[in-house]
């Protein structure tokens, strides 16, 4: 028997608002029933550390289950024509957006985030679920010229089976909706394994689509819910019941995902670290550059993917530019982020305020300049979260290897570097083994072609005159190298949730060979 909690205000209205109860543990899988016979994990409020509920997880036959039953909805689900599976899609997003800022307030209460942020990621899902609906009317394949007369050859995209989505901790919401909307619009089942201290935010999303299943005489299992740790992780990278894996973390755990998946000839979609730069030119208009680092540093307390990580100015700005974004830095203030007027919300974990700690230690002992944070705040709005100060460090080495440049820190640290040239700024993006986000701030035209071409960014979001941070669910998302090649959300993304197939039809009397062979027999 667990003693009973007192849940605060704050957050008992949250939960209430989405039907989550309080008062009991929740079940934490969900195949068209919900359950759960694993261990009981705790989602803890970054805000105040004070524990929200108790989940209980999957086991090993609840995850088997569930990607039995996942697997019987794929088989129905494969045949529904693809209209139809949009005008699911639709619905799903009619009430997603009921719920828009219900959810919202949800995140921010267990993510940590800032509510505006917390309700735009919500917003993501919505967005991605409008993109798919017009999808399912254009998943198309194409005609190619035959050399032989009589003869078409066709590309044909067909469901592929049963998507896995692990999703991470700081964007709960928007890296499930772009894996659900497309694995949906194309045919398949998806089997969702959150981040482990975000179950309350997967269990409310899940709740929401499975009413939209269910009314319409669909299986539950077709959008299924796994929560717990690694072991249930484990088992969904290794089975061979799951077609295609799209892992979000870390470059370490992303390696062994991605070498598990191919050992069986899966396919996998991975998006692993960041460490983005943005470059800031001579001619930059830095009414625009210092608050687009600002926010691409600090947003989402420097737990984004795409969080700016390294600052690359030239030497012409660098003095005024640093004194802007000081100046922007002192303004900041640690709240509570369910207010509308916070800015900087906590980091997650205890765990993230130790990276960032040990990670600050060590620039000091590297003798970098510390131009501003480089601690925690004396005072908080509550006793038990887990707020630090944004910091802005000047090492003394540009050696991109050093592990102050080439690894990347999940906390909002800015470490800077002064240049001279382009070409040097560039190699300096590009000499890390991530490749994520990037951005360029110039109004030369001709830095903008170097930048976006062939010796240019590596990166797989090379943007100008716009932050790291920030994309739209329009154009794929993913990045290159140790970031793991992965592609998301829009685009051609869409493009890995089918199986393609080429097919060869002869509509002639004859049977030719292709390239002229001639196998007769006279």
């Amino acid at each position: 028997m667990h003693p009973k909690r007192r849940l605060s205000s704050r957050a008992s209205g949250i939960l209430s608002a989405l039907n989550i109860p309080s008062n009991k543990e929740l079940s934490g899988v969900y195949d068209g029933q919900w359950k759960g016979s694993g261990e009981a994990i705790e989602s803890v409020c970054p805000t105040t550390g004070e524990v929200l509920a108790r989940i209980r997880t999957a086991s090993p036959a609840d995850v088997s289950e569930t990607l039995t039953k996942t697997r019987e909805a794929y088989f129905r689900f494969r045949d529904v024509p693809a209209p139809r599976r949009g005008e699911i899609l639709r619905q799903i997003r009619e009430r997603l957006a009921n719920k828009r800022e219900e959810l919202g307030a949800l995140v921010t209460l267990e993510m940590g985030k800032i509510r505006s942020e917390g309700v735009g990621e919500v917003q993501e899902f919505i967005d991605i679920c409008d993109y798919a609906v017009g999808l399912s009317r254009m998943m198309n394949g194409r005609i190619v010229a035959s050399e032989r007369p009589g003869h078409s050859i066709l590309e044909v995209p067909n469901p592929l089976g049963v998507v896995a989505v692990l999703s991470a901790f700081n964007f709960p919401v928007a890296v499930y909706g772009w894996n659900l909307a497309l694995s949906l619009a194309a045919g398949n089942a998806t089997i969702w394994k959150p981040s482990p201290t975000t179950p309350l935010t997967s269990i409310a999303v899940t709740s929401i689509i499975a009413e939209v299943l269910s009314k319409n005489n669909l299986p539950g299992a077709l959008a299924g819910l796994v929560t717990g740790g690694q072991p249930v992780g484990e088992v969904l990278v290794g089975s061979k019941e799951v077609e295609l894996v799209s892992f979000t973390g870390s470059e370490r755990v992303g390696r062994i995902v991605g070498q598990a998946v191919v050992s069986r000839f899966g396919k996998s979609i991975l998006e692993l670290g960041g460490n983005n730069a943005s470059i800031v030119m001579p001619d930059a208009d830095l009414s625009l550059a210092v608050p687009g680092v600002f926010f691409g540093a600090v947003g989402t307390a420097g737990q984004r993917c795409t969080s700016t990580r390294r600052l690359f100015l030239h030497r012409d700005i660098a003095p005024e530019f640093l004194q802007r974004l000081q100046k922007l830095y002192a303004s900041l203030k640690p709240g509570d982020p369910l207010d509308d007027n916070t800015l900087l919300g906590p980091l997650h974990t205890p765990a993230a305020v130790n990276l960032y700690e040990s990670t600050v230690e060590y620039l000091r002992s590297i003798d970098a300049d510390i131009l501003f944070g480089g601690k925690g705040y004396e005072m908080t709005p509550y006793y038990g979260g887990n707020f630090v100060q944004p910091t802005i460090a000047v090492p003394k080495s540009v050696e991109m290897s050093d592990r102050i440049w080439s690894t990347e820190t999940f906390a909002p640290i800015l470490n800077v570097a002064i240049f001279d040239e382009l070409e040097e700024a560039i190699r300096w993006n590009n000499a890390v083994p991530q490749g994520l986000s990037s951005s360029l701030w110039t109004r030369d035209l001709r830095n903008v072609g170097k930048w976006t071409g062939p010796s240019g960014s590596d990166a797989g979001i090379v943007n100008v005159n716009a932050g790291t941070s920030g994309a739209e669910i329009g154009a794929s998302f993913g990045g290159n190298k140790s970031t793991g090649w992965g592609r998301e959300s829009g685009g051609d993304a869409w493009k890995q949730y089918v199986r393609w197939s080429a097919c060869t039809i002869n509509f002639s009397n004859e049977a030719p060979l292709a390239q002229g062979v001639n196998f007769n027999i006279e």
